[in-house]
This record gives C-alpha cells, sequence and structure tokens, in this order.
C-alpha cells in the first residue's frame, strides 16, 4: 500500500476502534449503574438489544446512503450519532432516556460500519482489499477486547465517568475526521430504487429453502446465546460474587484477548485437521457443557474459567459458519453473507431481551435457556449432517 493509502486506514482503524469500544465500555459498568437507578436484568438486556435492534433496522438504509451521499458524510454521521448518544447516557438517569441513547448510537453504529468498509474498497486494490478489511477488523476485535477493560479501569472515578471520557474521545474522533479524512476518490453515483428488490422478511422465508438454512439458524441460536451471554454476565458476577466493574471488566478483557488469539491461530488449523462439519459437532457440545458448568460455579476464579470455554468455543464456530455457509451458496454469495448477518443480528436482539426478562424471575434462567437451546442445536446439525450424507449416498 502506498503511504496515502495506508494513513486512510490508520483513521478508518481508529474511528471503528472508537466506534466499537464505546459500545464494550458499558458492559462492566452496566450493574451497579443500573442497581442504583432502580433497575434489573430486563434492562440491561434491553441496553443491549435495543442498540442492535436499531443497527440491524436502519443498516439497508445506510448501506443506501453510503451510496448515494459518500463515504465520509456517513463515517462523520455515524461519529457524530455514536457521540450523542454517549452525552445523553452520561447526562441523564430516566431509563427511557438512556433507551433512546442506545437508539441513536445502533443508528450512529449503522451508518458507520458500512460506510468504513465501502471507504476500504475504494481506496484498495482487489488484491489489497483482504488486508484492508483484515486491518479493520482487526480494530474492531481490539474495540471489543479493550473497551470494558477501560470501563472498568474508570469506574474507579466515578460511575458514569467512563461515559463521559467515551463521549469526549468520540468528539474528538468527529473533528479528526472533518479536518482529515477526505473523500474516497470514487465517483458517487445515485442509484434509483430496484423495484424487485425483496424485503428482509421475504430474503429470510427464501433463506428457509436454501442448502445453509441449518448453519444460518446455527449462526442465530450462537449469536442468541453469546449475546444473551454476555448481556448479563456482569449482573450475575454483581450479585452471586459480588464482584467490582475492574472484576467484570477483567473477565471481559480476557476472554476477548482469548477469542482474538484463537481466530487468528487456531481455527485454520483445527478446520484442516477435522473439518467444518466435526468442528461444528465439537464446539457446539463444548459451549454447551460450559453453560452446564456455569450453573455450578461457586467462584469467581471457576466462572471466570468456564466463560473461558465458552468464549473459545463460540470464537472458533462464528469463523467455521462464515465458511461453511460461504462453501455451500456456490454463485450467491451476497445473498449468504446477507442472511448470515441477519440472523446473527436477530440473534443480537433476542438474546439479550430474553435473557434479561428471565434473570429477573431467576439468575440462572439464562443459563439454562442457553444449554437447552445449544442440545436443540446439536441435534439438528446432527440430523442435517445424516441427511445430507444420506442424499450424497443416493446421489
Amino acid at each position: 500500500m502506498s503511504a496515502e493509502q495506508r494513513k486512510k486506514i490508520i483513521i478508518l482503524m481508529i474511528n471503528m476502534f472508537i466506534a466499537i469500544g464505546s459500545f464494550g465500555i458499558i458492559i462492566p459498568i452496566l450493574p451497579a449503574y443500573l442497581a442504583s437507578i432502580n433497575q434489573g436484568g430486563t434492562a440491561a438486556g434491553l441496553m443491549i438489544a435495543i442498540f442492535a435492534g436499531a443497527q440491524l433496522i436502519f443498516s439497508p438504509i445506510a448501506g443506501k446512503w453510503t451510496d448515494q451521499f459518500g463515504r465520509r458524510k456517513m463515517i462523520i454521521y455515524g461519529l457524530v450519532g455514536l457521540t450523542l448518544s454517549m452525552f445523553i447516557f452520561y447526562a441523564v438517569n430516566s431509563i427511557w432516556l438512556l433507551y433512546a441513547s442506545r437508539i441513536i448510537g445502533g443508528i450512529g453504529a449503522a451508518l458507520l460500519i458500512p460506510a468504513i468498509f465501502a471507504y476500504v474498497a475504494d481506496i484498495t486494490t482487489f488484491d489489497q482489499r483482504a488486508k484492508g478489511n483484515s486491518l479493520v477488523s482487526a480494530a474492531m476485535s481490539l474495540g471489543i477486547v479493550v473497551g470494558p477493560g477501560i470501563g472498568g479501569f474508570l469506574a474507579d472515578f466515578g460511575l458514569k465517568f467512563p461515559f463521559l471520557i467515551s463521549a469526549l474521545v468520540s468528539l474528538s474522533a468527529v473533528v479528526f475526521s472533518i479536518f482529515v479524512l477526505k473523500e474516497s476518490e470514487t465517483a458517487q453515483v445515485t442509484q434509483p430504487m430496484d423495484a424487485k428488490s425483496e424485503t428482509m422478511v421475504r430474503k429470510i422465508a427464501l433463506s428457509v429453502k436454501m442448502p445453509y438454512f441449518i448453519p444460518l439458524i446455527i449462526t442465530l441460536v450462537m449469536s442468541f446465546g453469546l449475546m444473551a451471554y454476555e448481556s448479563i454476565i456482569g449482573l450475575y458476577l454483581d450479585n452471586q460474587f459480588n464482584s467490582s466493574p475492574k472484576d467484570i471488566a477483567v473477565m471481559v478483557t480476557a476472554t476477548g484477548i482469548v477469542s482474538v488469539i484463537v481466530q487468528l491461530f487456531v481455527v485454520d488449523r483445527i478446520v484442516r485437521r477435522f473439518g467444518e462439519v466435526n468442528v461444528l459437532n465439537i464446539f457446539i457440545s463444548v459451549a454447551a457443557i460450559g453453560f452446564l458448568l456455569s450453573l455450578f460455579a461457586s467462584s469467581y476464579l471457576i466462572f471466570f474459567l468456564i466463560s473461558l470455554i465458552i468464549f473459545l468455543s463460540t470464537s472458533i464456530l462464528r469463523p467455521v459458519l462464515n465458511t461453511l455457509i460461504s462453501k455451500m451458496a456456490g454463485n450467491e454469495q451476497g445473498f449468504a453473507m446477507g442472511m448470515n448477518n441477519a440472523y446473527m443480528s436477530i440473534g443480537n436482539v433476542l438474546g439479550p431481551t430474553l435473557a434479561g426478562m428471565m434473570y429477573d424471575v431467576h439468575i440462572t434462567y439464562p443459563f439454562m435457556l442457553g444449554l437447552f437451546l445449544l442440545f436443540i442445536t446439536l441435534m439438528i446439525t446432527m440430523a442435517w449432517q445424516k441427511r445430507s450424507l444420506h442424499a450424497k449416498a443416493l446421489s
């Protein structure tokens, strides 16, 4: 890459890191903060689900605006949305205004993330694109890891202090992008709406008939379980083991680091050795065992180790599922990857919502739900594999 390309990529990486990190910064603080405003598990789940839901609903519109109005504008507007969201979160205590701030943040993320990846495509050649996307994705992963750690550390200076710092850093990114980030050198063409374009509901209905439908279901369940687990883990640690925001931050950050390391150095090796289908069976089972063991954890340290097992499993399952769906999609890569993202987003919305409500009934119910769903998923996966082998034998 040229020096100019690297400069633009670095600016995009900074923006992506700030966007994802500002979302994660809430996780370790949420239990104590919600308790301070007399809220519990339902609110914790909705905080995450509302953000993901707004992002899901607004993403198709944001994608069209990115093509119509340019990448730079959408990146800046997205950062403005995230900044406003964090300032509202810092300034108010009303639960309804906090929910509104998550809607604004979700819309900001919907504007920002596709625009960043579109910008990468504009400024790189075909051969450079994989490297450019991997650098931006690495910034995203780093934000997932570092965000909760920063939140836990800053909480020592005041419960709402992390929100203020996040808002100020995000605001600096807005100013930085306005003055430094130039529009990508690609002619922006306003494209008319395609009369034949399908609605999301219609696309999901069509996906049921696709050969990769079962992997899509596994993606939904995995996202459901992981986001359900993440949404209540802070509350659970606070309730069961009297954990501080820093304790929660250490756990979330450590599991994030393990996930990044596994995806970089482990996934490819085990897939080459065992194949995608066998890896699915193995690590759905491992994740289910993790959920089962979490019901019997008697200390923070034991729960920490069990969480590492669960996050390790899901960090392996995610890229394996992406690869399997891609291989089965043939010439329908765009549709398949769009459906993969849609099913994952649905899980990201439903998981925290249901887990939060179940947590308020009994703190172990979200883990029992995850265990049940993973067991059902394993049964469906094995039946699907048996049917596929039978079909191949007859052909």
